[in-house]
This record gives C-alpha cells, sequence and structure tokens, in this order.
C-alpha cells in the first residue's frame, strides 16, 4: 500500500529525516516509534505529500508528488494537534466534513458507528472528553472509508481513560482490514496495535522489528529514564540497542522500556560497558498484550 524509499528531508543543514526506507502492505500495522525529534512527524507529512522530500514514495501505486491528490485519497489522516469548534455540536461537524469529502450523510453516520459516537450527535464539542475527540478525529478521517489511517500520536493528550478509548477503536479498525501508520513513543499501543515497529532516532531508521522482538515478555512494560554521565547518551543508546533493547533519546536523558521483571538487564549492559548511570527514574508501566495471538504466532 505505501513503498517509500530513499527518503531524505532537510531543514536547513539538518535531516530530520535521513535515507529512510520502508514498505507497508495490505492490511498491515506500522508503528513509527522513537522520541519527539526523531523524525516520525516529518516522515508522516512526507508520505502525505505534505513537505517537499528526496527520495520517492508511493501509495497504492501513486506517486505522491506526481500525483498527490489522487495519492491521498487512499488515506486518512489524524493529525496530534486538533481543532475543534467547541459550540458546534459532534453531528453538524461531522456532516460539515462529509461536505468537504464530497460524502453523504450516510457515510459520516457510518463512520460515527464505526469509532462508537453513534448517538452522540446532540453533543457540544466543549462537552466531549478527551477520547471522544479523538474518536471524533478518526471518524472524520475515516468518512471516505479510506484502506489506510495514518496517526500522529494519537493518544499523547489523553488521560488513561481515553487512551484506552482509542486504542480499542484503532484495534477494532485493524482487525476489520484498515492499514495503519501510526507514530507512538508508548509501549503498550505499540504492542497492542502494531505487526512492525520502525525504531527512528534523529531521522534514522535503526532498528524494523516485531513488537515482540522488542518486548518479547507479557510482563507489564516499564519506561525508565537514565541520566548518564555528560556526553555519555549516543554510546550508551547504541550499547542498549545492541544488547535489544528499546531505546530512544529525548533531550532529557536516555528512555529505555523494558518488562518490569528485567529492570536490572540495561544497568548491567551498560555497567559491562564502563558507562556511568548517574540517576534512573521509573516513569510509567503499561500491561504489554501482543496484537492479536496471530501475529503472536507470526513473530
Amino acid at each position: 500500500m505505501i513503498k517509500a524509499h530513499h527518503v531524505t528531508k532537510r531543514f536547513g543543514k539538518v535531516a530530520a529525516v535521513n535515507d529512510l526506507s520502508f514498505e507497508l502492505g495490505e492490511s498491515e500495522s506500522i508503528a513509527l516509534w522513537g522520541s519527539n525529534g526523531a523524525g516520525k512527524t516529518t516522515l508522516i507529512r512526507c508520505v502525505l505529500g505534505m513537505f517537499p522530500f528526496k527520495g520517492n514514495i508511493t501509495i497504492g501505486g501513486h506517486d505522491v508528488r506526481k500525483r498527490g491528490k489522487i495519492a491521498r485519497s487512499f488515506v486518512g489522516y489524524v493529525p496530534q494537534e486538533l481543532a475543534f469548534h467547541d459550540d458546534a455540536r459532534l453531528g453538524s461537524s461531522i456532516l460539515f466534513f462529509a461536505g468537504l469529502k464530497r460524502v453523504d450523510a450516510t457515510a459520516a453516520a457510518n463512520a460515527l458507528h464505526m469509532v462508537g459516537l453513534a448517538g452522540h450527535e446532540n453533543k457540544r464539542l466543549r462537552d466531549l472528553s478527551g477520547g471522544m475527540k479523538q474518536r471524533l478525529a478518526l471518524a472524520i478521517a475515516l468518512i471516505a472509508d479510506p484502506p489506510i489511517i495514518v496517526l500522529d500520536e494519537p493518544t499523547s493528550n489523553l488521560d488513561a481513560s481515553g487512551r484506552e478509548e482509542v486504542v480499542d477503536t484503532l484495534i477494532q479498525l485493524r482487525d476489520k482490514g484498515k492499514t495503519l501508520v501510526f507514530a507512538s513513543h508508548r509501549p503498550d499501543e505499540v504492542v497492542s496495535l502494531a505487526n512492525r515497529v520502525l525504531v527512528m532516532e534523529k531521522g534514522q531508521l535503526v532498528r524494523s522489528v516485531t513488537p515482540t522482538e522488542l518486548w518479547p515478555t507479557h510482563a507489564p512494560v516499564q519506561t525508565m529514564r537514565l541520566h548518564i554521565s555528560m556526553g555519555s547518551d549516543e554510546l550508551a543508546a547504541e550499547v542498549l540497542r545492541q544488547a535489544g533493547h528499546a531505546v530512544h533519546l529525548n533531550g532529557q536523558g536516555l528512555c529505555v522500556s523494558v518488562p518490569r521483571n528485567r529492570k536490572a538487564q540495561p544497568l548491567a549492559a551498560l555497567a559491562q560497558a564502563s558507562i556511568e548511570i548517574r540517576d534512573f527514574e521509573i516513569l510509567d508501566e503499561v500491561l504489554a498484550q501482543p496484537a492479536s495471538s496471530t501475529e503472536e504466532s507470526k513473530a
């Protein structure tokens, strides 16, 4: 469905995406995993033809630069930041977007049903929870029933309840055959939704793996922030990657996501490499569940 070959996007001297290639087949689900600044959003915008870039990207066989309108017709996009008019009602909002997409009211109603918002049409948007607003954004992306859904950090601004609502909806869409591309830095989302993970760091693809290769047990996953001695963050990250850990740098320490019963492993790997850890903290804990029994057997 999507083929990206040697994609590079620079902002001045900075390569936000650097010679990155991947392919996504029909009904697959790919997670772009990495910290803020890894290049996930820039890659998404290149895929959508929103940014000029070097390299080649096709969607459904159509070049996004030469036949962008046709290529984008295969995609429903959910951005990270949502912009709705708070005084508008849910029903009138989705009908407005249906008009822009040139589809009828039935398509709008079907989209609301797909995300579990049917029956809420009279609610004002200011009265919706964060999870409901995100599901409305997803419904808008689904109005024209595109085969591919692209999402940029779909739960980054939500509480635990809102995240669960959105992830459950995406699981249902994936199981109905939708192809998913989503950016995330949350292990639970990646494990629940993705067949494959593109691990990005500073615009580069550093690993292409299955979720079970990153987190091989069903134990709760914890993200640890490690504070490394001055100037050793990148060396520490490489040591941990070589040891098979899911790592990203976020400018405020080095983050590594590991099963709760394996927290000592990254610390031991760094100690063996004579890299000093000044301090560490536990950021969160989530229960890792496989995307599906079928995908688990494939991994």
